[in-house]
């Protein structure tokens, strides 16, 4: 009888033990298989920590997503980038592992989805159920594709010396045309200051300045059309070329032309300086607003809309600038990293408190935190006018999203050499026009 009572002891010994044993194997294996299922996202960025907060952005995704950590890449200590897209390139090229790419410019972007570097994100979106139209302000389709979602919202704008304005007699501007901008450049350009300031074109850079009509529209607000033709033949770039030329030479309101090129004048000393009363510039000045050690300033700000061309055309719309978020094409982790651009680009930005979002979501309240945090980190916050501010933030759109061609540069220099014949007197509009249209179409020609 003991006998048998101690067998079945060893019995019931040995039987805890395989199963203990097969616990403590299924438990071994379920932790590796939790291991195998966490993934290291590489994120390239020409963003520093200091304008873009990575640091709490990316440890509040990773909170939220804990089977997905992001391995950040600074591709230039200064946020230069030029030497970033230099760096990105020569990592690709070196095979390193690539997940997420930050790009800029939206040059950069279409010159790097044409390398074929970049993953379409349709198949994702269509997943989760979205427009990307209804959700962005920025268009960052390609050809009918989109390889990107938009981060920040940089749209151009209007800055003015609310003091020149209040000695004018003039309002801040809430909605107004090209022609009430020089109307108002002439008014101000009194006490030896100039009304406005163009700090371009600048040897085929700072294009913006050539397309100021253009570039108020919907659509088709570039130099060549979405098919790939030139639009220099457009009314509105003859209009962005006699709005140039009246407020230089009949109304003399904007500073000369020859004085910006040969005393290599800058927009931000001009118009801290007090030199002149406005200048159209992008809204990455918002951090800038309200001076700082270099320019100190004691003078009160306002912002207005970029002009639009009629007044009963919808306002808002203006140059935009972004991030472009984008997907590896040779990223082993699409779905990760997709979702982490998902993120980035709606919740995260106002995590990262630090731009204004292209996600349409963003509440009125969140955009004036935005804008609150934003100013509270200037020197001077109490010198801008933040109504101002807010009202062209919350109301400015970006047109339809014409994708640039790898010979940008070269029709941007055309078009630079032919502005110069016209405002150095050497011909005029049309014949202006008809040599930008001539010699653009060549340059496509000649790529073709």
């Amino acid at each position: 009888m003991k006998k048998k009572i101690w067998s079945l002891f060893i019995c019931a010994v040995i039987f805890s033990g395989l199963v203990t044993g097969c616990t403590v194997s299924e438990s071994k294996a379920s932790s590796e298989k939790s291991k195998e299922k966490k993934v290291t996202l590489k994120f390239y960025s020409h963003g520093t920590e200091e304008s873009y907060n990575w640091k709490k952005t990316i440890k509040t995704f990773e909170k939220s997503h804990p089977t997905i950590n992001v391995d950040l890449v600074v591709l230039s200590d200064k946020g230069d980038t030029q030497e970033a897209t230099k760096k990105l390139d020569l990592a690709a090229a070196s095979g390193e592992q690539m997940d997420v790419l930050m790009f800029s410019e939206s040059a950069t972007y279409a010159q790097h989805v044409s390398m074929g570097m970049l993953a379409p994100l349709d198949e994702f979106i269509k997943v989760d159920g979205y427009k990307v139209s209804d959700e962005y302000k920025v268009d960052t389709k390609i050809n009918g594709k989109y390889y990107a979602l938009p981060g920040k919202f940089n749209p151009w704008y209007v800055l003015l010396n609310k003091d020149h304005l209040d000695a004018a007699g003039l309002e801040v501007p809430k909605d107004w045309t090209w022609d009430e901008f020089m109307e108002y450049a002439k008014e101000l350009t009194r006490d030896g200051h100039y009304g406005t300031y163009f700090h371009g074109p600048q040897d085929g850079s700072w294009m913006e300045y050539m397309r100021l009509a253009l570039a108020s529209e919907s659509e088709n607000s570039e130099f060549i059309t979405a098919d790939g033709k030139p639009n220099l033949d457009n009314p509105l770039f003859k209009k962005s070329l006699a709005i140039r030329l009246k407020m230089e030479k009949d109304d003399k309101s904007a500073v000369p032309y020859e004085d910006v090129i040969s005393q290599k004048l800058h927009y931000r000393d001009e118009f801290f300086n007090q030199d002149v009363s406005s200048i159209l510039i992008g809204s990455w000045m918002n951090t800038e607003l309200v001076g700082s050690d270099q320019y100190p300033i004691d003078f009160n700000i306002a912002v207005a809309p970029f002009p639009k061309n009629r007044k009963t055309d919808i306002g808002g719309y203006a140059p935009v600038t972004t991030d472009y978020m984008a997907v590896a094409a040779n990223s082993k982790h699409k779905q990760e990293a997709y979702t982490f651009i998902r993120w980035y680009t709606t919740e995260g930005q106002i995590v990262q408190g630090k731009n204004i979002p292209s996600w349409k979501m963003v509440k009125n309240q969140d955009l004036k935190k935005i804008i609150e945090r934003i100013l509270s980190g200037t020197k001077y916050p109490a010198k801008v006018d933040k109504e101002s501010l807010i009202n062209v933030l919350a109301n400015a759109r970006s047109s339809k999203f014409v994708a640039p061609v790898p010979y940008q540069a070269e029709i941007y220099k055309v078009i630079n050499e032919e502005y110069e014949r016209l405002i150095f007197g050497e011909q005029d509009i049309d014949k202006t026009i008809k040599a930008c249209q001539e010699r653009v179409q060549q340059i496509i020609e000649n790529n073709q």
